[in-house]
């Protein structure tokens, strides 16, 4: 006999799921033994809020669904963090949680769990019944692949344990999205004709369409950035300014503040990627998105164009007349000047971005980099390159910290062939550390870069000259702890002593290297100024 939680991961495995990411109890030990029978790979997590934050990399970084499996009750509540930040940053991850019976009202693991997964701006859906299981499957998976949105898949342990029910394959639906209107395509390329400053800024949603922006950016002689989320998007192109925001450098956030033409494609034109309006308060300013809630929702546009990034930008490239615009020989030359280098001042601690711009050069190219919240995060975002859009991973959707280092595991799942760095800060690192016990029984080749200044720095220094006793915390030798874990590890005070990354670079790469690094703290960083500004 085939149980319907049988059913419902042999299911799954047929619709496409490869990775499934989890902390298995007695709820959801059956629908998870059913993926793995199937044939789809299983990574069991120390926490569920660990694994909901793996499995949402690993979507953002594959490209694909991502699969996590929770107990009911408590396994949704530990894991709902990191539901939130899939939901906010639309992430196409499918939670198969168990729940109770419907007639249990008075079992201990009881909660309304569709109120709760819909509180977060996730999808709930639902195994109904036995019959309707396989449709009920295919419609939230059709939900997160189609739509890109996270889906919780409840299914009540006594519809699990039921017979499945034998019958035709349910119809499979898709989502497609809509073909921009052909007079706003017209009306777009005129803007960009008569623009003498235009920028693109890309983000989430323009991943995978490069090619196609970076053909319109150099027909309407466009400068291009991205926002934090689709960092390394346009890596090699001579005309990219980096991160638009509140990672941008002095000279782009001078570029795009001076643009009279903005084009923001699946970028939704946040206060951060805006600096609060700074960054466009001069600039006609255009936005192009597959979701009608999306145009105009953060900041008032003079165009909203409904419809798919890459198919936009090559309908209005057909009709765009072109320009040189922003694309001067003074421009080039300023961006190809190499911003300086600090200088190290040896002592106790190292800067932080003298850490950063250290590790750039010492870690080979092809690398994937995640980056937990703190005041320190500005620095490995804006110092450590990464290949392209995927191998970026900034979880500040919810911006909770303590999710670099899952993350960073999820992401590495993903892309096997690509060095994972995180990038911690202490309090983050310690917050999300039994994962690190995942990474060790991977054996996965993981560079953990804790930013270590002994407290919560965007606390410290935001509320400056009063009582620190709550957010300032006694020195701990973290590599001690990472040793104990089974990994690599060393305390770094100066660039002398990031000697043990080039030993363990040569060696076997068959555990995690963890880099206890003791920053400085003396200023907060140029981000988190810009960051409070709307608290």
């Amino acid at each position: 006999m085939t149980t319907v939680a049988e059913q419902v991961g042999a299911l799954l495995a047929e619709l496409g799921v490869g990775h499934a990411v989890g902390v298995v109890g007695s709820g959801n030990f059956h629908v998870t033994n059913a993926l793995r029978a199937a044939g789809v790979a299983y990574t069991a997590a120390r926490h569920e809020g660990g694994a909901a934050t793996m499995a949402d990399a690993y979507a953002r970084t594959s490209g694909e669904v991502g699969v996590l499996t929770v107990h009911q009750g408590p396994g949704l509540t530990n894991a709902i963090t990191g539901i939130t930040e899939a939901a906010k940053s639309r992430t196409p991850l499918l939670v198969l949680a168990a729940d109770t019976p419907g007639a249990q009202v008075r079992n201990n693991f009881r909660i309304d769990q569709d109120a709760l997964v819909r509180s977060v701006g996730a999808v709930p859906e639902r195994v109904h019944s036995p019959a309707s299981a396989a449709a009920d499957v295919v419609r939230a998976y059709g939900i997160c692949r189609d739509q890109r949105r996270t889906v919780v898949l409840n299914l009540p342990l006594d519809v699990q344990a039921a017979p499945a029910v034998d019958g035709p394959a349910p119809a499979r639906t898709t989502w497609g999205p809509p073909t921009p209107d052909a007079d706003s395509v017209v009306e777009l390329a005129a803007l960009l004709d008569e623009a003498e400053r235009p920028v693109f800024v890309a983000g989430r949603g323009a991943r995978g369409a490069r090619a196609d922006l970076e053909a319109l950016a150099d027909r309407s002689g466009a400068l291009l950035a991205t926002s934090a989320v689709a960092h390394g998007l346009f890596t090699g192109s001579p005309w990219s300014l980096g991160i638009s925001g509140g990672f941008s450098t002095p000279l782009a956030a001078e570029l795009i503040g001076d643009a009279d033409l903005i084009v923001a494609w699946g970028a939704s034109l946040t206060a951060w990627t805006t600096r609060h309006g700074e960054l466009t308060a001069q600039a006609t300013l255009v936005q192009v998105d597959d979701t009608a809630e999306a145009l105009g929702a953060t900041r008032p546009v003079a165009l909203g164009l409904l419809g798919d990034v890459a198919t936009t930008a090559r309908d209005v490239l057909t009709v765009v007349d072109g320009q040189e615009g922003y694309r001067s020989e003074e421009i080039a030359d300023r961006l190809r000047a190499a911003p300086t280098a600090p200088e190290e001042v040896v002592g106790d601690r190292i800067d932080p971005r003298v850490l950063s711009v250290a590790l750039d050069g010492l870690l080979p190219p092809e690398r994937t980099v995640g980056v937990d919240s703190g005041n320190f995060m500005g620095h490995p975002s804006s110092c450590l390159r990464v290949p392209d859009e995927a191998g970026f991973l900034l979880t500040q959707g919810f911006q909770s910290v303590g999710l670099g280092l899952a993350t960073t595991i999820g992401a590495a799942l993903a892309r096997p062939d690509r060095l994972p760095v995180a990038a911690c800060g202490d309090g983050g690192f310690l917050m999300g550390i039994s994962e690190l016990e995942t990474a060790v029984r991977l054996g996965l080749g993981l560079v953990v870069v804790v930013y270590d200044d002994a407290g919560y720095g965007a606390e410290f220094h935001h509320f400056a000259g009063e009582d620190h006793g709550t957010v300032r915390f006694p020195d701990v030798d973290l590599a001690a702890i990472a040793r104990g874990y089974g990994c690599d590890a060393a305390v770094v005070r100066s660039t002398a002593d990031l000697g043990i990354v080039g030993t363990w670079l040569a060696g076997p790469r068959d555990r995690p290297l963890v880099v206890d690094a003791k920053v400085t703290a003396d200023e907060p960083s140029w981000w988190l100024a810009e960051a409070f500004k709307g608290h």
